[in-house]
């Protein structure tokens, strides 16, 4: 595990990542040892919410574009952001994120989630997953299929969550997440094995 450094500065252009090289490099910061680049992508498995986070700040409005396949069935692929950029879970469960937590296929393939600051909260916008529903929402992880993700902030209250061009969720934070202390993204994992590629984060205007 990288020992705690200083963020870098507030994106003010585009951000892009193809992970095409040998190590994650000074642009992370990792809560733990479970994340590695694997041929060109960032593969992860039983990271149990210690994620990765980019050192970069975020503004206030941002897009993150990231693309992620699950290896199992299980699906489970997790995203932070306006989170702290160091926190990692505490607990077995993870009630103390500083983040929003976009969640694909979370629970064994049961939920679609856009938390904030605790996935478990009973609050929490979700999806319940029914194979073969007709709602594309709905739809459980695939294993092996290549999903395009999206994170949207760009009214500075309504975070939105994308799965292939599909709209999974969205959330209107009357007291968004924002500021020192809310200002990164992180690639997170629980258990299931997951491989990223090709993210771009995007300022947005204020």
């Amino acid at each position: 595990m990288a020992g705690e450094s200083a963020p870098l500065p507030t994106l003010s252009g585009p951000f892009k990542d193809d992970f095409d090289r040998d190590e994650l490099g000074p642009d992370y910061y990792a809560t733990g040892s479970a994340f590695h680049l694997d041929r060109g992508r960032l593969c992860v498995k039983g990271a149990r919410n210690h994620p990765l986070w980019l050192r970069h700040r975020l503004p206030v409005n941002a897009r993150i574009q990231v693309e992620a396949e699950a290896a199992s069935a299980d699906g489970d692929i997790k995203l932070e952001a306006w989170g702290d950029g160091q926190a990692a879970a505490a607990r077995i469960s993870y009630t103390d994120a500083t983040s929003y937590l976009a969640i694909l296929g979370g629970w064994k393939n049961r939920y679609h989630v856009l938390a904030r600051l605790d996935e478990h909260a009973t609050d929490r916008p979700e999806v319940v997953l029914e194979p073969g529903s007709d709602d594309p929402r709905a739809q459980p992880v695939q294993a092996g299929h290549r999903y395009r993700l999206k994170l949207e902030r760009s009214d500075g209250h309504t975070v939105r969550f994308w799965a292939d061009d599909v709209e999974i969720l969205s959330f209107d934070d009357r007291q968004p997440l924002m500021g020192i202390g809310h200002d990164h993204f992180a690639f997170n994992d629980w258990e299931t094995p997951v491989c990223f590629d090709h993210l771009v984060v995007e300022p947005l205007p204020s």
